[in-house]
């Protein structure tokens, strides 16, 4: 974990692709690779245990590519920055799914919502009464 509470990642483990972003620029975008396609192994990291690394594959199931995750950023005009965007995305996508699940604490009615829950049936069951009968 980074100091500002967000899981951090080692740089070595993540590969990058570069290529040109699409949508408005002008001649700018025709010409610099600005979009960033960051890939990771989740099977192959150092930086979580063995606990969360099966936590977070069964959570990340649907973005696992071969045991891999693809984050792409084409967010901004400039490299540096979209990087530092898709790495973020990364470290926020990897650290909530290997946050523990709380465990529920087992708890019981009390004693007027038991209560409640009886008149409530009773006045149903009295209504439901007065419908059978005559008209006259």
């Amino acid at each position: 974990m980074s100091h500002d509470g967000r899981l951090s990642l080692p740089e070595a483990e993540m590969s990058w692709r570069f290529s040109r972003s699409s949508g408005p620029g002008g001649q700018h975008v025709n010409t610099t690779d600005s979009r960033v396609e960051l890939i990771w192994s989740l099977a192959d990291t150092t930086a979580l245990s063995p606990a969360q690394k099966e936590l977070a594959a069964t959570r990340l199931a649907g973005r696992l590519v071969d045991g891999t995750i693809t984050v792409v950023s084409s967010q901004y005009r400039s490299q540096h920055r979209n990087r530092e965007a898709a790495r973020v995305r990364l470290e926020e996508l990897v650290g909530q799914a290997i946050v523990p699940e709380k465990a529920r604490r087992t708890t019981k009615p009390s004693r007027r919502a038991k209560q409640r829950r009886l008149d409530t049936k009773k006045r149903r069951g009295a209504i439901k009464q007065g419908r059978s009968g005559t008209w006259e």
